[in-house]
Order: C-alpha cells, then structure tokens, then sequence
C-alpha cells in the first residue's frame, strides 16, 4: 500500500456515503456504499478475503474518493447513479432495457388510451412501465370491451367540434365509439370511462364493479333488459379479469415483493407489484456476481434499481430475508398467510427465469448442465441412480421382409453414433416384433457381459408392456433384472411403462427428459429404418441378377464388387464382362440382358 493511500484511509469520514475505488489509470473499477465509510473501505484492506476476485481488487487500488450524503437512502440512490454512469469493472450491473412499454392516457379533450415506447413529457398519464407486451395488450382488449373510445387522432376542441369539423367514422357505426367527434357523447361520461380505465389499470375494480351494477340495475328497472344485459356481459367480462388477477388478499394493496434465488455464479431476481391483491407488473432478472455477493447484496441492488425503473413509490416491500434498503421504507419479511404464499409465488418465478435461462443457453460450464439433466432424469423416471449410458432398442420390417433392429447409445444425454449397432433378426421369422425384441436384447447384453464391457443404467425399449416384456425375458435369462433399470415407450401417448405396473407414468410433455427419451426413440428407428432400407434395396439387386441362369451368389458378389449395381451390369460390354467373369458366364450375362424377351 503507497503512502497516499494509507493517508486516504485515515482521513475519510465516519459519515453514510459512497466510496470510489481508482486503479492506476485513474478508472473507477468500483463504487460501493456505506452507513459509515471510514469503516466500510478500511475492512477492504485490513481483512482477509476469502473471494480471490476481491483480493484483486484491492491490490488493483490506487485512489480513493468519496461522496458524503446526508442519509443512507440517498446512499443507495447515488451508489446505483454512480454504478451505471461509469458501469465499475467489479460491480455488478443491471442492464436498462429501455424500451418497454407504457400504458398511455393522452392529456387532451376525450383522452385516446393506447400502447406506447415513448414517454412524453407532455402533462399525459403514463403507467408502467410494463415488462410484458401481451400483458398490456390483455389489459387494453378488455378496456376496449367495456368501454366505447375512440381511437382517431383528432383535434376535438369545442370549437372543432361545434362548427362540425368532423364526422362519425366506422367505429361509430360498428358501435366502438359513441361519436365525440360530432358532440354525440358529453365529455362528462367520457371522462367518466377514464376514471373507471384509471382504476382498473392500477388494479382498483371496485368502483367499475359497483358503477356497472348500478347501472344494470337501472336499466332493468327501467324495463331495458337489452341494455342490462350487455351491462352484464361487461360486468362478467371484468369479474372474470379480476379473478385470474388476484392473486391474494384484496387488502394487500400498493406493496412491492421481491425475491432471490442464486446458485455460485448468477443470482436471478424477481419483482411483483401488488394493488387491490392483483399483480399488475412483474420483472425478473439474471444477476452476474463480480465479487461472489451475497444474495442480501444482489437483492438490495435489484430492489434499489428496479424501484428506480419502475418508479416505484410503494411504501412497503415483501422480502424472505432481511435488507438494508433505508428509511423510508417499510420491509416484511412474511412468516404465514397471504403475504407468506404472495413471496413463494415470487421465488417461483424466479426458479422458472432460471429453468429457461438453462434451456436457451444449456449454461456456460457444460458439466454441470450434463449434472442438472442426469439429476432431473433420475427424479422424473424414478431410478436408482444417473442415466449416464442409456441404451434404446427399435424393431424394423415391412410386410415382414428383411427384419432388422437397431440399437443406439446416449451418453451424458448425447448421442454416442460409435456404439450405435445394427442387427439381422436370425431366430425369428416374419414380422413378430416380441420375438425379434427378445432375440436382440439377449445377443446385445450377452456380447457386453461375455466381453466385459460396461453395462447401461438405462435401457429403453421402442414399445408398450408387449415390447417391454420380451426384452425382460432376456434380461432374466442372463441373470440382469434388477441391475439395469429398463422403460418401454408407447409412442401414441408418450406412455412411460415400467416391469410389473400396469398404470403407465406421464412425464411432463416439455420436460428436457421427455425430450432426451423421445431423441433415443428418433434416432433408434432413424437407424433402424436406414439400416432396413439398404438391406431391401441390396435384396432387390441380388433378385435381379439371380433370375440369370447358370450364375451363383459368387459371380453375383463379384460382379457387384466390380460394378456396385446391377443397373452398371446391364450396360457393361461383353468385353468388361468377360474380364471379369470369363467367356461363358459374360455371354450368358450380356445374352440376358441384350435378347429381345
């Protein structure tokens, strides 16, 4: 450490503030924040880190600077400013995407309600902002069902309107819009569909729910049972949006949740904002550590940022653990109840970011993607141990001829095409898939047992129960039941069939599972069907030639060694016949084909 360091350290202030942290070349590299800042950066070089990344770091420090505030919330704040307007080499970073969308209820008169990217600061209301196009598009289609706006872009000054400027378009006539445009609708009960738009958009049905009813009451009693009855389908409509919205206690109004789940590299946040029991926003995030944080570390960050984006005044905030995030706002940690089930919903959309992060990107560090399947395979097939060599049997044949099996071999997951074998059906004539099955996964396994090779923990077998129950005949007959695991899969349904259990097991359609067992299925009648289609396609050009007189299968196995195809036969001249076969047997071949029949 130089001189001028330690004097840094030794003057800095015992005040809440933010730290920044220089390298020779006078970069930040790091901004943190601190209730007391002499202490905060003092532990840096007086402790011994056990994160090789923060040893680094320290010795990386040449200057010191820091900013005092006058509370730790403005601590927060200025440490996430700091943070993203020089982006610190050993900070972590949330990435801004600045182009969500907003919900937007124009400032004019008879105000257009509509999607947007742009926030104009023009005196116009703007909620959001969303994270999810579809949600808002949920949201405008059933404001558009109980409402009648418009949605033209023009200039509806009384004015305009009074010298009758305008006429009523197709919305009109198709009775979307009451027709403002020609003083049809009094801006007092449009302006009243704004306040019931507002109230819904910020999760508030109540009031739409009790304006609704009382007016179908009303027109029921007035005898317009038409009118009422539209009134109710509309009031259906919102009961029906309520219901898949709340999620708990209607009570529960104008709090932010927020959870974590993290493994040893990535933390992956998530956000709900709560109003009247409903989510109306939801954000979830994958968080890179830089200095193996703790998850109270990384969710403080993501509540401080995502506060910010989202503009966020909510007074309270539902967490699973304690965090520092100032004084200005209330934190729960929930035990039971609603507010408990609200957090668990929370880390369960932070556990499925994370499942489709793996699937997009089968994750940086390949073995411990092959773990998560191994693991996942084993829990979904209910085995004894990890799939790691799984072997899969398909039967081939049509009508009968030429009958073949296949046998192909997964390892870690993934295709091993080395070990693929082929097999000729010996012992069993005609099309009996049963018997071809017992017959090849007797020679496969007493081949491995008699040459020592390894044996698989899985086998699957290309079937239902009839399919399953003749391979475990083999199995028994070589003393192996019980010590490899086997499944049969039914292909109409994707049925699981299990030895000795008649209910066959479901897997989840998109599981990755399904998903491996389904590719071993593929590309075990892949293979089959290739190896089936060469067979009979080697079959018919024996025939062929075979209907020559006086020509055996040796002088067929050397004429199509020499020319590959009895088509190549034909068109041979008697001279390269005879240098192939001799005299009599090229003009018994060249007379076949070349006399008129």
């Amino acid at each position: 450490m130089t001189d001028a360091l330690e004097l840094q350290l030794k003057t800095l202030p015992d005040s809440p503030g933010v730290y920044q942290y220089l390298d020779k070349e006078n970069t930040i590299i790091y901004v943190g924040k601190a209730k007391n800042i002499k202490k905060r950066v003092n532990s840096y070089f007086t402790k011994n880190h056990d994160s090789g990344k923060t040893r680094v770091l320290v010795k990386n420090i040449k200057t010191i600077k820091h900013i005092v505030v006058k509370t730790e919330t403005d601590a927060l704040l200025l440490e996430n400013n700091l943070i993203k307007k020089y982006k610190p080499k050993y900070n972590v970073l949330l990435k801004d995407d600045k182009s969500y969308p907003w919900i937007c209820i124009k400032k004019e008169r008879f105000p257009r309600v509509f999607m947007t990217r742009r926030v104009i600061r023009d005196g116009s209301e703007y909620f959001g902002p969303y994270t999810s196009v579809k949600t808002i598009k949920a949201l405008l289609d059933l404001i558009k069902e109980l409402y009648t706006l418009r949605t033209c872009k023009y200039d509806l000054s009384r004015e305009k309107v009074n010298t009758g400027k305008y006429k009523v378009c197709l919305e009109y006539h198709l009775g979307n819009c009451l027709g403002p445009c020609e003083g049809l609708e009094t801006e007092a009960h449009y302006n009243n569909s704004i306040k019931e738009i507002r109230n819904i958009i910020k999760g508030n049905f109540k009031e739409s729910l009790e304006s609704l009813t009382s007016l179908m009451m009303g027109f029921a009693e007035k005898m317009e049972f038409e009118k009422a009855q539209k009134i109710k389908e509309k009031l259906d409509r919102l009961s029906n949006y309520q219901a898949k919205s709340t999620v708990v206690n209607p009570t529960i109004n104008n709090v932010d949740v927020f959870s974590i789940i993290s493994d040893e590299t990535h933390g992956y946040a998530n956000f709900l904002k709560l109003s009247n029991g409903s989510i109306i926003q939801s954000h979830t995030t994958e968080i890179k550590k830089k200095l193996d944080e703790t998850d109270q570390e990384l969710l403080e960050l993501f509540i401080v940022e995502i506060r910010q984006r989202f503009n966020s005044t909510s007074p309270e905030i539902y967490v699973p653990f304690k965090v520092d995030v100032g004084e200005n706002i209330k934190v729960t940690i929930p035990k039971l109840g609603d507010k408990k089930r609200i957090v668990e919903l929370s880390e369960r959309n932070a556990k499925y970011f994370r499942q489709e992060q793996f699937k997009q990107i089968k994750i940086v560090d390949p073995d411990r993607h092959v773990k998560r399947i191994m693991a996942q395979m084993k829990a979904d097939l209910r085995l004894s141990k990890e799939p790691r060599h799984i072997e899969c049997f398909d039967n081939s044949n049509i009508q009968g001829t030429n009958p073949v099996a296949a046998c192909v071999v997964f390892k870690d997951g993934k295709p091993s095409k080395k070990e693929y074998r082929h097999y000729n059906i010996k012992t069993v004539e005609g099309a009996d898939d049963f018997a071809s099955m017992e017959e090849v996964v007797y020679r496969r396994y007493k081949r491995l047992l008699t040459e020592d090779e390894p044996l698989p923990q899985l086998i699957v077998i290309d079937g239902g129960k009839g399919q399953l129950s003749s391979a475990l005949k083999s199995l028994d007959l070589l003393g192996l039941r019980g010590k490899i695991a086997i499944i049969g899969i039914a292909k109409r349904l994707e049925e699981i069939y299990y030895p000795g259990d008649k209910v066959p097991l479901y897997i989840d359609k998109k599981s990755e599972t399904l998903k491996i067992i389904q590719h071993l299925r593929n590309e075990a009648h892949r293979f089959g069907i290739t190896f089936h289609r060469n067979k009979r396609s080697k079959s018919a050009i024996q025939s062929e030639l075979e209907q020559i007189p006086n020509i055996g299968k040796q002088t067929i196995t050397t004429l199509l060694r020499k020319f590959k195809s009895a088509k190549r036969v034909k068109n041979a001249s008697l001279e390269e016949l005879k240098e192939v076969v001799g005299n009599s047997r090229a003009i018994q071949i060249f007379e076949f084909y070349h006399t008129p029949q």
